[in-house]
């Protein structure tokens, strides 16, 4: 089947956001197993939004529409789609019934008339409740097309595609689509794709799809069968044959546990607690791990330690150390991490110091970062020279400080 996305708003146009709805639709209808040949971004205009809707009404099966769903006069889509297909509006109670719910329970309890506007629904179509909202999903049936409406901010469309639209799509396949995500940190894509090329080479179904992230390659394997055991049973050997590959270099296996996770998940099982001592990276290491449901178990303390002052008073980093080798130093990432677990009475401290640019620091290169990781009375510290510019050089720092604490932990704690 073939789905087509049209993401509705002139904000998009103007690049005032980041349409990262498109880029999580298309990665979900793909391991779906539904064909997407086009993606067109539209303002808040009638004309060219009707067109639009129509050409794509022709050329596949299903459409997603995304944005343009709420209260406002520039808020279309619904009404646009509607015309198109032929639909009248009317209001559904039940839709009315959740959008007082949902005012009354929230920081502004009034409901200003304009709000109704998002009760009123296309005449017989399936209405999809948005627990994180007002807009509800909608999705419209006729002639064999259908079209599907949704609310355009990532944390109400996301919870709604993966609980109502995703079901319903599968629904429509005539065969099943099995998926299974490998997740890979300490090598790069061109790295990955070499020592699986084989694989990928042979490959009929199942089908082994690579992505590179930041300082990480995620693979997707996926499988048509008709139905779920025979997909699950195609994709089974492939799966070991790459996790034979790699190893512990594959973090996670699974779709929506993140590196993050993964630690806090290691750290709970060997029931561990951790610190974090960070310099260039500010606190995007500790904010990644507090953002894991579940952390306060493990998580003891986050130190931003940015001056040479902090270092000293707060992990004990000596003078003489900063003097003779600087604060991005093996030396220095070695006396913050330990200072970190002394100053916390915790299991594991992971820190970071380097240089994120765009001035240097001597004779030391922008990009030059040394993670530390004490464990068990010892100090393991990695040496990296990252490229890009600041922004991808803390990044690149933060996955690899996550990526090197989960080793360690593996390398210690393991069985």
């Amino acid at each position: 089947m073939v789905v087509e996305l049209i993401s509705v708003g002139t904000e998009l146009l103007l690049g005032n956001i980041v349409n990262t709805n498109a880029q999580f639709l298309a990665e979900k209808c793909a391991s779906l197993g539904l064909s997407m040949y086009h993606q067109v971004t539209v303002g808040d205009n009638r004309e060219r939004l009707a067109e639009d809707i129509n050409t794509a009404l022709q050329r596949a099966d299903i459409i997603i529409l995304t944005g343009g769903l709420g209260p406002t006069e520039d808020d279309i889509t619904k009404e646009v789609c509607a015309e198109v297909m032929g639909f009248k509006l009317v209001e559904d109670p039940h839709t009315r019934e959740r959008i007082e719910t949902y005012f009354k329970d929230g920081i502004y309890p009034v409901i200003t008339e304009n709000n109704w506007k998002q009760a009123l629904i296309p005449e017989g179509c399936k209405v999809l409740d948005n627990h994180n909202g007002t807009a509800p999903g909608l999705i419209l049936e006729k002639a064999g097309k259908a079209a599907i409406l949704l609310p355009g901010p990532i944390n109400e469309l996301k919870p709604l595609f993966l609980d109502a639209v995703s079901p319903y799509l599968q629904e429509l396949q005539p065969e099943v689509i099995r998926s299974q995500m490998i997740k890979i940190c300490g090598h790069g894509e061109s790295q990955v794709a070499d020592q699986i090329k084989d694989l990928i080479a042979a490959q009929t179904n199942p089908t082994i799809a690579p992505y590179a992230k930041t300082a990480e390659v995620h693979l997707r394997v996926t499988a048509r069968a008709a139905d779920d055991e025979t997909a699950k049973s195609l994709i089974k050997p492939v799966v070991k044959e790459i996790k034979n590959r790699f190893g512990d270099d594959i973090y996670t296996t699974k779709e929506e546990e993140t590196l993050e996770m993964a630690v806090v998940r290691l750290l709970k099982k060997y029931e561990l607690t951790v610190t974090t001592a960070e310099s260039c990276t500010g606190g995007l290491i500790a904010g990644r791990l507090v953002n894991v449901s579940g952390a306060s178990e493990v998580f003891r303390e986050g130190f931003v330690t940015y001056s040479n002052k902090a270092k000293r008073k707060i992990l004990d980093v000596s003078k003489g150390t900063l003097k003779k080798y600087g604060a991005v130093s093996e030396q220095t990432a070695k006396e913050m991490a330990t200072g970190g677990v002394f100053a916390t009475d915790a299991d594991v401290c992971i820190a970071v110091t380097g240089i994120a640019g765009p001035s240097t620091e001597g004779d030391k290169p922008v990009g030059l970062v040394y993670i530390a990781c004490y464990m068990k009375d010892k100090v393991k510290v990695e040496e990296y020279h990252f490229k890009g510019n600041r922004d991808k050089i803390r990044e690149q720092a933060v996955v690899k400080s996550l990526d090197l604490l989960r080793r360690s932990i593996l390398t210690n704690y393991r069985g």
